[in-house]
């Protein structure tokens, strides 16, 4: 961007974050998350360092929080509260650690590694040994005063063992338990939820009334203290707290090196969701003080102590071009071409639309400044638009009349109820390359055929040694070592793979055919009820109707399929390339009519064979606890469902008694 176009963003941002922190610590609005806050911040922060001229007197990034509430008492803070600088990758860690050693040269630094809690930081001070006054962070040098509040907070001690004038620092915190009750109550009276445990521990501390915050059952965790009383490590600092009676996380390590660092990050990561209260990363200080202070502080945090957060689930981009994909059944599907983001713990630089109606529900428009979300292997999704952010040169955008790969003029469908339709469009052309190329990926996967990924896929297409998936069955050893980069050890893995899966049970057999609308639960109960693929090919609508959890949609979309001659010579041609399809059989057992939910691994089935053996067993097979779960079975290194599970008091079984209870 040019000069220009960087003035105007600077302002942009910088108006958009002073609202969304206003809202967010003054008014306690959890109207945008902090993945949000922080991703907007470090954009402007890298504008302002490339464009410093540009730099507002009042630029977000020079100051630290909102600003105090007026309902409570103003009260200035003896030393500054700081906040702390984000590091989101190992990368930036290292590039810390670099800075800080440019300013001491020569010096082998250690570190202290804490929890980085998702709470209220609050000010306590002590006038010869007793609780005097309690104050949040406010904008740094003036808070808010809360003593009435945090004094009923039991972890708090109102008296030290040693009669000091001392100023400690916290988090003031709601535990997850408290949270998920306290939701409940405000679900109960009709009143707004709290988005997070940090909203509702800072929406608790603001409480006029210190019988409501008492009631909240805060908990406050210390872990610095601003008073010298000799303390030579921030490390020795814990210690001394600890035995001032204050709450210290066990959760903290002293560590040699960034090594050490990173080793603590990722033991803290896998056990964030087991932990009571909500954390957001770690942070990590240079051990020794007198260093701390001689690295001194830069803007509005120390350059001796960073944040190293866990991966944000959402981030803010820009949307620099909208293509369309062709899926399998060739249907068009709108993608975001995105300024490359880290988000999810990757770079993210696309992220899907959906189709027409959710571009116009959201109002996307190429050039505009979006909220990105992704949770775990997940597509991102964009799922908001910031309009504030608009510049004036944002393009709308429509959907293609004509296919972007064939070219052939594209259909449309309606989806959904009669209420809330909306509409898909789709390429009709059978002969669509993409769309014959994104249907033999989803074939080789429903499969399991591993050793096939879609660029052999495409090289084999290219090659000319297949036209669609019934050619994978014929291929030999020699059709594939003869071509480029294929050995004679990885043509013989290949053909050897795809000759192991021609037996296949009739479900996956079904789901395979990638008939619109018919999943891995539908293709299950369809091979249940009707028993062969010859049945279900000749099947009447108002038979298939007749299948419990299958309706009119569902039916119509099947008999269609099979209403095309070439789809049935397809299933054929399958069949007579050696497909062998087992039938299935049902079982009555203890577990038939149960819902079913595995955590952890098994030892002697994968997780496919566990999905296989409940249905069979005639369970329901579930991927996420509720109440309604029967059972819950627990391999090694289970997940957050084995928590939940407890908490729920779902009865939980091991392997064991799991294979007895199938009958194996």
């Amino acid at each position: 961007m040019d000069q220009a176009e960087a003035k105007k963003r600077i302002e942009k941002l910088s108006a958009q974050i002073n609202e969304l922190r206003y809202r967010y610590h003054v008014l306690d609005d959890p109207g945008i998350t902090d993945q949000i806050y922080d991703s907007l911040t470090r954009e402007l922060v890298g504008l302002e360092a490339k464009y410093p001229q540009f730099r507002l007197p009042n630029s977000p990034t020079q100051r630290v929080a909102g600003a105090a509430l007026d309902k409570f008492e103003k009260i200035r803070h003896e030393a500054r509260m700081l906040s702390l600088t984000d590091a989101f990758s190992k990368e930036e860690m290292i590039d810390w650690e670099e800075r800080i050693n440019k300013l001491l040269p020569g010096i082998r630094l250690d570190y202290f590694c804490e929890l980085k809690f998702d709470g209220l930081a609050v000010s306590l001070r002590y006038k010869r040994g007793n609780f005097d006054v309690a104050a949040t962070r406010g904008d740094g040098e003036t808070g808010e005063n809360v003593t009435g509040n945090v004094r009923t907070i039991q972890s708090v001690p109102l008296y030290l063992p040693e009669k000091k004038d001392i100023e400690v620092r916290g988090e003031a915190i709601m535990t997850k338990e408290v949270w998920e009750f306290l939701n409940k109550q405000q679900e109960k009276e009709e009143k707004p939820l709290y988005a997070n445990t940090r909203n509702a521990a800072a929406g608790s501390i603001r409480q006029l009334d210190p019988k409501i915050t008492a009631s909240r059952k805060l908990q406050y965790y210390a872990y610095d203290l601003i008073t010298d009383l000799g303390q030579k490590t921030h490390e020795e600092i814990h210690r001394k707290l600890k035995d001032f009676g204050f709450r210290i996380s066990t959760y903290e390590k002293h560590a040699k090196n960034l090594n050490e660092v990173f080793e603590f990050y990722n033991q803290v990561e896998k056990m964030r969701d087991k932990l009571p209260f909500g954390i957001d990363g770690i942070v990590v200080s240079v051990n020794d003080l007198a260093f701390l202070k001689r690295l001194g502080v830069v803007g509005k945090a120390p350059r001796g102590m960073i944040a190293f957060k866990f991966a944000p689930e959402q981030a803010t981009t820009v949307v620099e071009g909208i293509m369309v994909n062709v899926g399998r059944s060739g249907k068009l599907t709108p993608v975001a071409m995105l300024r490359p983001v880290f988000v999810g713990g990757t770079t993210v630089s696309r992220a899907t639309l959906h189709n027409e109606d959710e571009i116009r529900r959201l109002d996307v428009r190429i050039g505009d400044t979006v909220v990105i979300q992704r949770a775990g292997d997940v597509i991102p999704d964009v799922v908001q638009v910031l309009p504030k952010m608009r510049m004036g040169k944002e393009k709308k955008f429509f959907m293609p009349k004509a296919c972007p790969v064939c070219k052939e003029t594209v259909v449309s469908r309606f989806i959904g109820s009669k209420k809330e339709k909306s509409v898909d469009y789709y390429c009709p052309n059978p002969s669509c390359p993409t769309k014959n190329l994104r249907y033999m990926e989803y074939f080789v996967s429903a499969f399991n055929i591993y050793t096939i990924g879609p660029k052999i896929l495409q090289r084999f297409k290219e090659e000319g040694l297949i036209s669609d998936v019934v050619d994978l069955f014929y291929l030999k050893k020699e059709d594939i070592q003869s071509l480029e980069r294929f050995g004679e050890k990885s043509a013989e893995n290949i053909v050897t793979s795809i000759q192991a899966r021609k037996q296949v049970t009739l479900p996956k057999f079904i789901y395979a055919l990638g008939i619109t609308h018919v999943g891995e639960e539908t293709a299950f109960d369809l091979a249940q009820r009707l028993g062969s693929i010859e049945k279900l090919m000749d099947a009447t609508p108002e038979e298939i109707n007749a299948i419990p959890n299958i309706g009119s949609v569902v039916s119509e979309s099947i008999v269609a399929y099979f209403s095309d001659r070439k789809n049935r010579s397809f299933v054929e041609r399958l069949i007579k390339a050696g497909i062998q399809i087992e039938t299935i059989k049902v079982r009555k057992t203890p577990l038939t009519g149960k819902s079913i939910v595995v955590t952890g691994t098994l030892e002697s089935m994968s997780r496919e064979e566990a999905k296989e053996a409940v249905r069979q067993a005639g369970g329901d097979w579930v991927s996420s606890v509720s109440k309604n779960t029967d059972y819950v079975v627990v391999g090694e290194n289970p997940g957050s469902k084995y928590e939940k599970a407890q908490k729920l008091g779902i009865k939980i079984i091991n392997e064991k008694e799991f294979l007895k209870l199938i009958g194996e």
